[in-house]
């Protein structure tokens, strides 16, 4: 099916929940509001004219800079597509710069579960009925989030459990742990059954 007519299902479907319907570069774009994602992608998944049972992909956008209105600051895309049938459509649920949270799809698809980690760690859009919603990359107690339009390029200087870190490193050094050991050279793993090295007695 081309990804237009999928498109059209959706609209036809959830009339009023699609906010726009675009096609740029030979890709279709579908914006719907929030409050049913689950139940928008879940027809798409269910659907036996759509089948959409692969979550491609899954990320935040910030269109902070975004000049026509009736959007939101907000996106959450959701890149789907169909193994079986071999089409694919992309879907951008909107959300305001007041709420940018929107529910978990990982009852849908259970990839998405970090790829909704690492949206709320880098974009700070939460995910309602996550199981499991803290930060990916990033230290528990930082603060911001990086790809925000407003977060400074060069950052918000040194994280504050920098110093904590550097001390740890340095009391297991006294014990004879190097951060930039490599281990036992290649070649030189001796006897996995003894526990033994090369050259030992």
């Amino acid at each position: 099916m081309e990804s237009m007519a999928i498109a059209d299902g959706l609209q036809a479907r959830f009339p009023e929940e699609i906010l726009q319907c675009f096609s740029f570069q030979g890709q279709v774009g579908v914006g719907i509001r929030p409050d049913r994602v689950v139940e928008i992608l879940g027809w798409l998944r269910d659907d036996q004219a759509m089948r959409m049972d692969h979550l491609r992909s899954l990320c935040g956008v910030d269109n902070a800079r975004r000049k026509n209105g009736g959007l939101g600051r907000f996106e959450v895309v959701y890149n789907l597509y169909s193994i079986a049938l071999r089409h694919e459509i992309r879907i951008r649920a909107q959300l305001t710069e007041e709420d940018p949270s929107i529910d978990s799809v990982v009852s849908l698809w259970s990839g998405a579960d970090w790829m909704e980690r690492e949206t709320y760690d880098l974009m700070g859009i939460r995910f309602n009925g996550h199981p499991n919603l803290r930060r990916v990359l990033l230290p528990d107690d930082w603060e911001g989030h990086p790809l925000r339009k407003e977060y400074p390029l060069r950052g918000r200087g040194e994280w504050v459990g920098i110093t904590d870190l550097q001390a740890k490193l340095e009391e297991l050094d006294a014990h004879g742990f190097k951060a930039d050991d490599p281990g036992p050279e290649a070649g030189d793993a001796g006897d996995a059954a003894t526990g033994k090295r090369k050259g030992d007695c």
